[in-house]
């Protein structure tokens, strides 16, 4: 099979799962090593293809999929009520895209998250114990943004009343 016949069947595997699939794993898929599918996702975000890579693999974006609505919010918390912060927004139906800091040196920061549920939570924050790492707010004193997605402005409005209740909101005064 030559690369752009294995790019193309990557790109029919995205769009045939709405769960991510780790570089690994499609690698096994077609016999190839890790690297070649980091390579060949990269030169299918080139081509325009929206595919996001989230600590549990690689999404394709589906425009004109199920409708849903979308918010920037900054919450500010310490490492001890990360899970917590992901777990309010998940149980009561949203969803955490991404994370953004503002850096002093770098300017925005940037990264996927595709938590949607528990599951993703807790993938996520094992990812981190395991590697060590530390969560980006870490660069802020905790200080962060996120996109909110949920399913409908009624979800919204309980995903930010919990938030604010629970302190995770940074309101303007």
């Amino acid at each position: 099979m030559n690369a752009a016949t294995r790019r193309q069947q990557i790109l029919e595997l995205l769009r045939q799962t709405s769960q991510p699939l780790s570089a690994t794993a499609i690698a096994s898929r077609f016999s190839v090593s890790r690297q070649i599918i980091v390579g060949d996702i990269a030169l299918l975000r080139a081509a325009g293809e929206a595919i996001t890579a989230t600590p549990r693999g690689y999404l394709l974006e589906r425009p004109g999929g199920q409708p849903y609505v979308e918010t920037r919010i900054v919450c500010e918390h310490g490492d001890d009520r990360l899970a917590e912060e992901l777990y309010t927004v998940v149980d009561l139906g949203g969803a955490l895209i991404d994370v953004t800091v503002e850096h002093s040196i770098y300017g925005q920061i940037c990264a996927p998250l595709h938590v949607c549920s528990r599951f993703d939570a807790d993938a996520f924050l094992q990812k981190l114990r395991a590697e060590n790492a530390r969560p980006l707010c870490d660069l802020t004193g905790g200080i962060h943004l996120h996109l909110l997605r949920c399913p409908d402005l009624t979800v919204q409005a309980r995903v930010l009343q919990a938030l604010s209740e629970k302190g995770f909101l940074l309101l303007r005064e």
